[in-house]
């Protein structure tokens, strides 16, 4: 049996499974084909995320098998990005696909892939302009894409699309965890990255059940106003908490300027004023966020040294 070591690896696909058990076996052979068709050197990893089904056994029996396949396993549901991660942390190609594993993404893509990626790009991101998904799950996801590209700056039409193809390097260079998987594009775009689409095919799913959810839109929301504040502020925290501190400190002295003209020019009762009160917690809050403000900029640069 041949060893592929690191350099003469092409490709790693990266598969995140989890209760994909029907979806293996059928993804495997369609996959496999393509790959031979490229003639790079390859191999598949399929990261399985603490699958409840017969997911595992079908993996197993592959690897026993074919030589390029490798797995990665969770013992409990860890989700995609931890699946990504660690799929990253074991691949070994210098050019990384990611695809879903419940056959929607089309392997017969691929070598459109390689083609565009060779162009000059670090990242080509899949835009499946024709979805065989249910609207319930394609408006959200409309809605979100946009969402996410007006937020981001990065124009592309489908920012959470798995199937993609990226550099060794930008895998290196993002640490995904949470719900980060879907902005990977975003986050190589900030990094300074190139970054294009191509429409791809989207197959209707024959076996098992979307994982999608409204928990996953919430979340992914959360993660986005995340990704935001890191990448605008995540080096200089003191450019926010320091602008709302000093706003606030700002509106709290005009309160109170406002109280002591009342008290000292017209000789009225400020005392039960609920205004004595909001001025005085508009300084309070004033001087915690600058103080919020100074102790990010102390881990931050703390950081910097450890470097």
């Amino acid at each position: 049996m041949k060893n592929i070591g690191v350099d003469h690896m092409n490709i790693s696909v990266v598969i995140p499974v989890w209760n994909e058990e029907e979806n293996i076996r059928p993804l495997h052979k369609r996959l496999s084909e393509v790959m031979r068709k490229t003639g790079k050197e390859y191999e598949i990893i399929f990261v399985n995320d603490g699958s409840t089904d017969h997911t595992a056994k079908a993996i197993d029996s592959l690897k026993s098998k074919d030589r390029h396949v490798k797995v990665v396993w969770f013992r409990t549901h860890r989700g995609k990005s931890d699946a990504l991660s660690a799929g990253f942390a074991a691949a070994k190609g210098g050019h990384i696909i990611t695809m879903d594993g419940d056959l929607q993404d089309e392997p017969n893509e691929i070598p459109n892939f390689i083609r565009k990626i060779n162009e000059g790009y670090d990242m080509v991101v899949g835009w499946k302009y024709r979805r065989h998904d249910p609207v319930t799950k394609r408006l959200p996801s409309k809605f979100f894409n946009e969402l996410t590209a007006w937020i981001t700056g990065l124009k592309i039409h489908d920012s959470n699309c798995c199937f993609k193809i990226f550099k060794r390097e930008v895998a290196n260079d993002i640490k995904v965890y949470g719900e980060l998987h879907r902005y990977i594009p975003a986050l190589a775009h900030w990094k300074g990255y190139k970054v294009t689409e191509i429409r791809v095919q989207h197959n209707p799913r024959a076996f098992g059940k979307s994982k999608y959810g409204l928990g996953r839109l919430v979340k992914g929301m959360l993660d986005l106003v995340t990704i935001k504040f890191l990448n605008s502020y995540g080096k200089r925290p003191m450019h926010l908490f320091g602008s709302i501190g000093i706003l606030s400190l700002l509106a709290g002295f005009i309160t109170s300027l406002y109280l002591l003209y009342l008290k000292l020019g017209l000789m009225e009762d400020i005392g039960n004023r609920p205004l004595l009160i909001l001025g005085v917690l508009l300084m309070v809050l004033g001087v915690q966020f600058i103080s919020i403000g100074l102790l990010g900029e102390m881990i931050v640069s703390n950081s910097k040294d450890k470097k």
